[in-house]
C-alpha cells in the first residue's frame, strides 16, 4: 500500500511549519539520532556553501550517510519536517539544529595535556566554526608550563580548578596518557566542568550530571585491524 494518499503527506512531511520548541524540548530523543545530528548539520553546511536553498530527504541522506526514511524520522523527532513536494529549508533546518545542540552560544573549552595531541587539538580550526574556543591549555610537565601554543600559555596542572572557573571553561578534553586520565577528569569535575572528552586510553568515571566522551584511537585502530584481517582471510 502506498504511503502517500492522493493530496497527503509522505512519512517525516508536513506543510513546513515545525512544532513549538515547547513540545521539542518536552519529547524525549533518543541518543542514536542525536548522535547523527552532527552529520546531518554537516551536510547542511555543504549545501549551504553551495547556494543550494531547498533540498529533499534523499539529497540530505545522500551527503550524510544514511538513509532518506531514517533521516526524516530523526528531524521529525526534532520537530523538523520537509514541505511536500520542496523538500527542506536548508538555512532554517540548520539553524534549527545548531540551537537543538546548542551552538548558539560559544562553549568554552580547555585541554589537559599538552602534548602532540594536546598541541593539534590547540590548533585545530574546526572548533570555531562549530560553536567552540580553546581557551586554556593545562599540563603537569614542567618542561610545559610556561611554553605558549596557538596563542595560549600552558598553565600548571596544580592550577587547573582556577584556570577552569577563571576562564568559565564548561567542556574539557582530556590528552593525558591513561594514568593520569582519572585524576585528571575528577579534578575537572570538582571545578565545575560538565562535558569531557577523554582521548586517554582507558574508561574512566564521572558522576550523574557530567556528560563524557571516549575516542580511544588505539581502540578504532585494532577494530579496522579486524575487519582488514577478516578480509584478508576470505581473499584466500
Amino acid at each position: 500500500m502506498a504511503l502517500r494518499e492522493v493530496g497527503g503527506r509522505a512519512p517525516g512531511e508536513s506543510d513546513g511549519i515545525s512544532e513549538p520548541a515547547e513540545a521539542r524540548e518536552a519529547r524525549s530523543v533518543p541518543p542514536a539520532t542525536i548522535a547523527r545530528l552532527p552529520g546531518y548539520l554537516r551536510a547542511l553546511g555543504t549545501l549551504v556553501a553551495r547556494g543550494v536553498v531547498t533540498a529533499s530527504s534523499g539529497v540530505l541522506a545522500g551527503l550524510a550517510g544514511v538513509r532518506p526514511e531514517q533521516l526524516r524520522k530523526d528531524l521529525s523527532l526534532m520537530g523538523a519536517h520537509g514541505r511536500r513536494g520542496v523538500g527542506y529549508d536548508v538555512q532554517a533546518l540548520r539553524a534549527e539544529l545548531e540551537a537543538t545542540l546548542g551552538l548558539t552560544r560559544e562553549r568554552r573549552v580547555v585541554i589537559v595535556g599538552v602534548g602532540n595531541l594536546g598541541r593539534a587539538l590547540a590548533r585545530y580550526s574546526g572548533f570555531p566554526d562549530r560553536g567552540f574556543v580553546v581557551v586554556g591549555l593545562v599540563d603537569a610537565d614542567p618542561a610545559v608550563v610556561g611554553t605558549r601554543t596557538a596563542g595560549l600559555v600552558v598553565e600548571p596542572l596544580e592550577e587547573l580548578a582556577g584556570v577552569v572557573r577563571r576562564l568559565e571553561a564548561t567542556i574539557a578534553v582530556i590528552a593525558t596518557p591513561a594514568e593520569a586520565a582519572q585524576d585528571v577528569c575528577d579534578r575537572l569535575v570538582e571545578a565545575g566542568v560538565s562535558g569531557i572528552l577523554s582521548f586517554a586510553p582507558r574508561p574512566l568515571r564521572v558522576p550523574v550530571g557530567v556528560d563524557l566522551r571516549s575516542v580511544d584511537l588505539g581502540s578504532e585502530l585494532q577494530i579496522l585491524a579486524f575487519h582488514d584481517h577478516r578480509r584478508s582471510s576470505a581473499g584466500r
